[in-house]
């Protein structure tokens, strides 16, 4: 499935070295003034991460993705807008791939990468494309970026405001710590994890449906589809439980 929502209904498309990544988002009312510096600002945070310390200070983060930092992500809109204002129909975008090198992984034709979706995706769709990942790459997620930031704007209009940060890297919550812990992870030739924390507020009582379509599971499906997410925490979370 590659379309999220039912009112706001968001659907992406493209592989991390075709031509372009994109999306399509249907349901947005007309008169929304796209803020497109906004949109730019958001993609700039997933391009380039950083942290903020509690004095201000800003300090970036290292062991992002090079691509992700090389990629100029330029917004191309292809319909449902005019003069950055949507009239109702379908928004489409694209962002076009300006450093997609298929060519760079020639010599994974044969071979599957062990923790990544190669194998997955072979055997499940019974045809191997080799070009970094394809639609299991995190290259996808420059498209839910944008379809986010139109998201946050139209949602900011009802008064609601969503905020995340980088809180924890490994067992430290310290963000001073971050770049080192990154930094020796990389030295012993491993990866880290670490968590970030939202918190959305403005939100009337009575979003969403009993059971099945819970605030907080329509939450967790879409976080857990993002590659490399393992865990969700709503609320207070797992904080109480105690380890036998």
């Amino acid at each position: 499935m590659n379309t999220f929502g039912e009112r706001f209904r968001f659907t992406s498309f493209g592989e991390s070295h075709g031509p372009a990544i994109g999306g399509v988002i249907d349901g947005l009312p007309s008169g929304l003034h796209i803020d497109e510096e906004a949109i730019r600002v958001e993609l700039s945070r997933r391009s380039h991460p950083v942290v903020r310390l509690e004095d201000g200070r800003i300090y970036p983060l290292p062991g992002g993705s090079s691509r992700a930092a090389d990629e100029p992500d330029q917004v191309e809109w292809l319909s449902g807008q005019v003069d950055g204002v949507t009239i109702g129909t379908p928004l489409a975008f694209l962002i076009k791939n300006a450093h997609a090198r298929a060519s760079d992984y020639d010599a994974y034709r044969d071979v599957f990468r062990p923790g990544h979706a190669d194998y997955t995706y072979f055997v499940k769709y019974g045809i191997r494309d080799y070009r970094g990942g394809g639609r299991a790459s995190a290259r996808e997620t420059a498209a839910r970026v944008v379809a986010g930031s139109i998201a946050k704007q139209l949602l900011t209009q009802r008064g609601i405001t969503i905020n995340a940060e980088l809180t924890q890297i490994g067992k430290t919550t310290d963000p001073a710590r971050f770049a080192d812990e990154i930094q020796h992870a990389q030295a012993d030739g491993d990866s880290i994890g670490g968590i970030i924390s939202c918190r959305i507020s403005g939100v009337e009582a009575g979003v969403g449906e009993p059971i099945f379509d819970k605030l907080q599971a329509r939450l967790a499906y879409a976080m857990l589809s993002i590659n490399a997410c393992k865990g969700f925490e709503y609320g207070s979370g797992f904080a109480g439980v105690q380890k036998r």
